[in-house]
């Protein structure tokens, strides 16, 4: 009895030591995360380039909150009667895309903290919720910050001319955008 108690306990502090030993790297890598996952790819609410605001059958958009996709939809009808095609370079996204955007952003600044200027953790991102929306080209987002208050649609972050949020009402005056994504963890 004493034997096979003392090969369980030996067996255990064995498996203990091992589990210890078993870390994750400081860095994070996007190999981590298999284009197999559930949540990548389509799926996952990625976008190859762009697609028009008609692709409601793609989780990017069909998973975007309602009030914010028809106000993106008006907005883009109208942009469209003044000659400028507006189109979505990312909308809703799964956690686990948005872990990986964040992970490759860790590798591309060094560092968590000016990740975080560009890119949001899972936790606090708007784009998994379906709350925020990236459009381009360059003149869509111009257009989109010159006229989207009409619509409720606002520039949230100063560094990103493309991120649009619902943040004030249909002809509301939006508010002053933060620096960057990183300023929202200090606002209240």
């Amino acid at each position: 009895m004493a034997t096979t108690r003392t090969l369980l306990v030996t067996a255990l502090a064995a498996l203990t030591l091992t589990a210890c030993s078993n870390t994750v790297p400081d860095t994070p890598t996007a190999a981590r995360y298999l284009a197999s996952q559930p949540d990548s790819g389509p799926a996952g609410g990625e976008i190859d380039d762009r697609i028009g605001l008609d692709n409601t059958d793609l989780p990017a958009l069909a998973r975007l909150d309602h009030g914010l996709l028809m106000a993106l939809q008006a907005a883009a009808a109208d942009a469209r009667s003044s000659g400028v095609d507006v189109y979505v370079t990312s909308g809703w996204r799964s956690a686990a895309y948005q872990q990986r955007l964040f992970d490759e952003a860790v590798t591309r600044y060094g560092s968590t903290d000016d990740a975080r200027r560009w890119v949001q953790t899972p936790n606090n991102s708007k784009h998994v919720t379906g709350r925020a929306v990236d459009v381009g080209p360059t003149d869509a987002a111009d257009w989109m910050i010159q006229h989207g208050s009409d619509y409720g649609l606002c520039q949230t972050y100063s560094n990103e001319m493309w991120h649009f949020e619902m943040a004030t009402t249909a002809g509301g005056t939006c508010p002053v955008p933060l620096d960057d994504p990183s300023a929202e963890r200090s606002v209240g």
